[in-house]
């Protein structure tokens, strides 16, 4: 039997990148469905449910992912072929996309950035390579390869010295048991405020949300739980993070799993997580914390399910108060997790758990569970 279809681990720029798209970008765009795709996957969630995540066809996810495993991000951005032969060779595209990237001071220039004005200006006075090109081709060349105007960003790469390990713990439990692998995060804060979305409106009448200058409603966070084996999302909204509600949770989650086989649960680096009363917690009832590295979220199968659940409950919405949003998450929790499998897939997967359950305790002498 081949080996399921799953992305190569993440470097840290990729997961950040692709963390950023799937909670900053327009959530019908090609870039933060093709994103999640890979998240996902790279994170251990089984193509069955990245398919249903999306309503995408398994093809189309199995698709993205071999794209991202042969050229990596570039798997964001199809590229469809046509229109006439350029006028522009391939060494000229180089040659500006080498001008662009680089500081206009380097180059002799009285500026720290370039505008297309500025920019073709230059290409075509250079004495080096002259290139006589438009603005809105010189455009369409940068893009082509990537380049785009954006904000100037600080950065920083995880410090955990334990960064390889902790990747490598986690995939081989979402690999080896996915059925007893489980995931853990804090998604917030949560503000009472118009949220801007998007829906079906009439052309040039969009929806509109009244705007608000006051929040004195404060701030929540939803304290979220995933199943990897069974597609199921769950949680409760806390006004606070802290070890007293990450210990709730995790309890939730080893009520899913009753038996007192090993689970292991996913979960970020975050002290409120690792509570020495956590720690003693999971060690008497057989939890293994598979901790991701410092400053790598993106390694969590949880934060691919966050993006739907922040689009289709917060997005478009102006909630009156923590109370309607609490239950607004909680029904559509209910909703995905109805639609999320085929009953009978988990009918079957129930009675296949409790045969093995039957046969452990026929093994062991111990009695059945009602």
């Amino acid at each position: 039997m081949a080996d399921p279809v799953r992305a190569r681990r993440l470097t840290e720029d990729e997961g950040r990148k692709l963390l950023h798209i799937t909670r900053r970008g327009k959530h019908e765009s090609i870039r933060v469905r093709r994103a999640t795709i890979i998240m996902a996957s790279a994170a251990g969630t089984p193509v069955p449910a990245i398919a249903r995540l999306l309503a995408a066809h398994e093809d189309t996810v199995r698709d993205v992912i071999h794209a991202f495993n042969e050229s990596g991000l570039a798997a964001l951005d199809p590229r469809w072929a046509g229109g006439r032969p350029r006028l522009i060779s391939h060494d000229d595209e180089l040659f500006i996309v080498a001008a662009a990237t680089t500081r206009p001071t380097k180059l002799g220039k009285p500026f720290t950035r370039w505008s297309m004005r500025k920019l073709a200006d230059h290409l075509t006075r250079n004495p080096v390579r002259r290139i006589r090109i438009g603005r809105e081709r010189l455009r369409q060349i940068l893009r082509e390869h990537g380049i785009t105007f954006q904000r100037t960003r600080t950065w920083k790469d995880s410090t955990d010295p334990d960064f390889d390990a902790k990747l490598d713990r986690i995939e081989h439990v979402t690999t080896r048991f996915p059925q007893r692998c489980f995931a853990f995060d804090q998604f917030g804060p949560l503000s009472i405020r118009p949220h801007h979305g998007s829906g079906w409106a009439p052309r040039s009448r969009p929806d509109r949300l009244p705007a608000t200058y006051h929040r004195r409603h404060g701030i929540r966070y939803f304290h979220g739980c995933y199943s990897l084996g069974d597609d199921q999302l769950w949680g409760v909204t806390r006004r606070r993070k802290g070890g007293d509600h990450s210990l709730a949770a995790l309890k939730s989650i080893r009520a899913a799993r009753p038996d007192g086989a090993p689970i292991y649960v996913i979960l970020d680096n975050l002290s409120a997580n690792k509570t020495p009363k956590i720690r003693a917690w999971a060690k008497r009832n057989n939890v293994e914390l598979c901790l991701t590295p410092t400053n790598a979220s993106w390694a969590n199968p949880i934060e691919a399910q966050f993006g739907p659940l922040r689009t289709f409950t917060m997005g478009n919405s102006h909630h009156l108060n923590h109370t309607m949003l609490a239950r607004g998450i909680q029904a559509y929790l209910r909703w995905r997790n109805a639609n999320a499998r085929h009953p009978d897939v988990l009918a079957a997967q129930r009675r296949e758990r409790a045969r093995v359950r039957s046969e452990r305790h026929q093994r062991w002498g111990r009695p059945r569970a009602a």
